[in-house]
């Protein structure tokens, strides 16, 4: 079975974790480990993920350096693939079989430049701040910031993804046998101006950009890893309760928070409604029995 597998930020940095070499490398060899269970199954595997503490970073880093010289969203979306992609490449590397050839491809996505997005900042970036501490950012950096859980981030335009450039080259190094990691962190949000293509200033969902390379590549399934098993209706309250299965209209009649779980649920559900395929969301501990059936939340007709 063709699978594209979506890590979460959390598989790359814990939530509150700090930003540091050692924290990434240890979550990245972790998350490599359950990525090669599933090639051991016999599965094809194409991989994406988050990115969002990574660009941040790179976001403050530029923004420190000489007058001028801070970096567009998107080229620090770019930075981040290539950073993000090579600690992945590493890891899977001494974890899959040494005749499987892994890629890394920077890849550029379709946004349309009238997208209402870019009116109402809602992708959160970067560290996680105190109430206070994100306001005076906000005040003294021209940011937006919002709550995320119990902490608060900056938050940047996320246009919808409308076409994967490089998706050719995707199906076409997969077919041939290569574990391919590519659309991180959403992709480079690029559109059409005056016939050229340009970057913008923007950090597309990286949830949405799975279900749409897994359409444009034809994979057989999604799944979308995180750190939590399943889909649960009433989530932290004694009420809470998994769903291990629903269709899309089933999950979608759900209110999910936009700031977790609802980019996750919209994506499978997209997916299956486009494709007929299926999608799962679930812990990246869980991926082999997830790709199995016996785990997460299964979507499909």
């Amino acid at each position: 079975m063709h699978i594209v597998a979506a890590l979460g930020g959390n598989a790359l940095l814990r939530r509150g974790e700090a930003l540091t070499e050692a924290a990434q490398h240890e979550n990245v060899r972790h998350a490599a480990t359950q990525l090669a269970a599933l090639v051991a199954e016999g599965h094809r595997v194409t991989l994406t993920h988050g990115n969002g503490p990574q660009v941040g970073l790179l976001a403050l880093q530029a923004e420190s350096g000489p007058k001028g010289s801070a970096q567009a969203l998107d080229s620090l979306g770019a930075e981040s693939e290539g950073w993000i992609g090579y600690l992945l490449e590493q890891e899977l590397a001494n974890a899959l079989p040494p005749e499987m050839e892994i890629a890394t491809l920077l890849t550029r996505i379709e946004v349309a430049a009238d997208d209402p997005a870019f009116a109402k900042p809602s992708k959160p970036i970067g560290p996680v701040y105190d109430e206070a501490t994100a306001k005076r950012l906000a005040a003294e950096r021209g940011w937006s910031v919002a709550p995320d859980g119990k902490y608060w981030r900056r938050v940047v335009p996320s246009p919808a993804p409308k076409r994967l450039l490089n998706a050719g080259s995707i199906a076409k190094l997969t077919a041939a046998g290569s574990f391919v990691i590519c659309a991180g962190g959403g992709g480079i949000p690029v559109t059409r101006v005056d016939g050229k293509w340009r970057g913008v200033e923007a950090v597309i969902d990286k949830d949405s950009t799975a279900a749409l390379l897994a359409g444009q590549i034809g994979a057989d399934m999604l799944i979308l890893l995180t750190d939590v098993p399943a889909v649960y209706l009433d989530y932290g309250t004694p009420a809470q309760s998994a769903l291990r299965e629903a269709t899309p209209q089933e999950l979608l009649a759900h209110g999910f928070a936009a700031g977790s779980m609802g980019p996750k649920v919209r994506a499978a559900c997209g997916f299956v409604q486009a494709t007929g395929g299926r999608a799962a969301i679930g812990r990246l501990e869980d991926a082999v029995a997830i790709a199995a059936g016996t785990a997460g939340t299964l979507v499909r007709r």
